[in-house]
């Protein structure tokens, strides 16, 4: 059986209000989405990776694939109009090629900070389930809200998962869950996770970690070169 990570690059985003699309934002000199392709690269249960790239930019991902030596990259694929789009483009082609008890990882262009333990632990629970999603746990208060200015109750935490990427399942499994959600009429689903459970399937926890982040806002990026910059002081056990 076969480990596909499967890098979602399609967003152009648009909440970091920047020229370039945020997993072409260069940090200390290395784009965000090298980082990110380089924690698969050097993953040894990682077979192939594929990206589903923004449309315009496969060239540029193409040269600094080769600059930075990833090896592994096989398959660019072009993104879709919504995230739902993009990874069904990308599942599909990768059912073209490889089989459809392999699995593969959907994983974030913009979570660069994802960890071996943390790939490692998703291709377990996968293989030990059939699926995996990568979450945290949820450490705040949960207030709810219908208008978005009061909250007139809470929700227990305890009950909540903040879900992360990568997301893993059997290529076969996603491609026909995708088929079927085009027949229900559902097209843009948040996430894979979403899009399992808004079709009636159960999804299973693999662990990730809060510095797994996802870098949406100018903000992150202040918070993903900290934590490039960071050691861990010593007497920390």
């Amino acid at each position: 059986m076969s480990n596909i990570a499967l890098i979602i690059a399609g967003g152009s985003g648009n909440r970091m209000h920047q020229d370039v699309p945020k997993q072409f934002l260069t940090v200390n000199e290395r784009p965000v989405i090298i980082y990110t392709l380089e924690a698969f690269e050097h993953h040894p249960q990682i077979d192939a990776i594929a990206v589903v790239c923004i449309d315009g930019w496969q060239q540029v991902l193409d040269a600094y694939a080769k600059q930075f030596n990833i090896t592994k990259l096989r398959t660019i694929v072009t993104g879709g109009k919504n995230g739902q789009e993009s990874i069904r483009n990308g599942v599909f082609e990768l059912e073209k090629i490889y089989d459809k008890d392999d699995l593969v990882l959907i994983h974030d262009a913009i979570r660069p900070m994802v960890s071996s333990e943390i790939i490692s632990d998703n291709i377990r629970v996968a293989k030990e389930k059939g699926n995996a999603i990568t979450v945290i746990p949820c450490a705040e208060a949960m207030l709810q809200t219908r208008d978005g200015e009061v909250s007139t109750g809470t929700y227990p935490r305890d009950e909540l998962k903040r879900t992360q990427t990568p997301q893993a399942f059997h290529i076969g499994e996603i491609c026909d869950l995708h088929r079927e959600a085009i027949k229900a009429g559902i097209a843009n689903s948040i996430a894979s996770c979403t899009l399992m459970i808004e079709m009636g399937k159960q999804v299973y926890f693999s662990s990730g970690s809060e510095k797994n982040i996802k870098l949406t806002t100018v903000e992150d990026l202040d918070i993903f070169k900290a934590l490039l910059a960071a050691s861990r002081s010593d007497w920390l056990k």
